[in-house]
């Protein structure tokens, strides 16, 4: 009798021995509808008319009955988990929302004015007031000016960053550490007084140029940080095997290091182009915007898409406000186009691994 209880077998439940009793899989996007319901219903017979109102209420009564009904059919230590992932999945939510709207928004209204003619025809002879015109001259502008940013900053960052992993020791690193980190938290209207400064300095008019040079003080700490970061993921092993064959360490660096982090490399130099296509402080300083095309960057005002939106939102009429959203169209997808070519470049340098 007793080798019979002894050898019943123990029944547990699919959920392991925690939990007695488990919700279904289905059980989050239940709560999740059941919050909506409540949510709505909440904000009705409150008087609150707002969708943003509604949709808070909704997700704080989200988090609360995930826990409750956790709480009540499985245990305690269920409930605490599916309070962290509901609040997870709030947060996300919460972050996500603003950010579709406001492409949603872009979109809609920029796509009325985004066509063949908008992209090849410039605000010369255009009264700002009236329909027409286009954004060619801007988005030259903002080409070349990235452009000559990228070239400038993205060298100094790759060495400096190359330096501070690979050689950097002693006061000098420390110090180049030191202004890398200040340099990340210079706003950019001060990068633009700093080049507007030497402009009056050694009497040099506004161009293309002055604001590319106020572009590259504030995308050369972006490309240090993002290039260090990657730089140490390589593993020393890597270092290690090639200098033990007796190749010199400028050619390890070169050959081995960074085409290893190549990847999170060109990552980053997106990330700092991202960060200042759409400055507009130092272009009004040093550039000063022009209604005509100008190619040449090194002489001469030019404008750029962030200053055609700011002017076309400053003319105040329904065209220009069509125009200035045309233009944060044409500049979100010149961004997004930026990062998948970046993610094209990497994955086409990424060093290959046999199977």
């Amino acid at each position: 009798m007793s080798h019979a209880v002894q050898d019943a077998p123990v029944r547990t439940s699919p959920r392991g021995s925690l939990s007695r009793r488990g919700l279904p899989r289905w059980a989050p996007a239940g709560f999740a509808a059941a919050a909506i319901v409540l949510g709505v219903g909440t904000g009705l017979a409150a008087g609150l008319h707002s969708r943003v109102q509604w949709g808070l209420i909704s997700a704080l009564l989200f988090v609360v009955i995930s826990y409750v009904v956790t709480s009540a059919v499985e245990n305690r230590r269920q409930a605490r988990d599916r309070l962290a992932t509901s609040a997870v999945w709030v947060c996300f939510l919460l972050a996500v929302v603003p950010l579709l709207s406001l492409i949603w928004t872009t979109v809609s209204r920029g796509a009325k004015v985004v066509d063949g003619y908008f992209l090849t025809h410039s605000m010369a002879g255009v009264v700002g007031f009236e329909p027409g015109g286009g954004v060619y001259h801007a988005l030259l502008g903002t080409l070349e000016q990235v452009g000559l940013a990228t070239a400038i900053a993205a060298p100094i960052g790759l060495l400096t960053a190359v330096y501070l992993v690979e050689y950097g020791r002693g006061a000098l690193a420390r110090a180049v550490t030191f202004f890398v980190d200040v340099m990340t938290g210079i706003p950019s209207i001060v990068a633009g007084l700093f080049i507007l400064s030497i402009m009056l300095i050694a009497g040099i008019g506004p161009s293309g140029l002055m604001g590319a040079l106020a572009l590259t003080i504030l995308m050369v700490p972006v490309v240090v940080r993002s290039t260090e970061e990657m730089l140490k993921l390589v593993p020393n092993e890597l270092r290690e095997a090639a200098l033990a064959l007796g190749v010199p360490k400028w050619r390890v660096i070169l050959k081995v290091v960074l085409p290893t982090a190549i990847g999170g490399i060109t990552t980053g130099v997106m990330l700092a182009i991202a960060r200042v296509a759409g400055e507009t402080a130092p272009i009004l300083l040093l550039v000063f915007g022009s209604q005509m095309i100008n190619a040449n960057p090194f002489d001469g005002p030019q404008s750029s898409l962030p200053f055609y939106i700011w002017d076309q939102y400053k003319v105040g009429s329904d065209a220009s406000y069509d125009r200035a959203w045309g233009a944060a169209l044409v500049l979100i997808a010149f961004v997004m186009i930026l990062n998948l070519v970046a993610r094209g470049i990497a994955r086409w340098k990424a060093p290959k691994t046999s199977r």
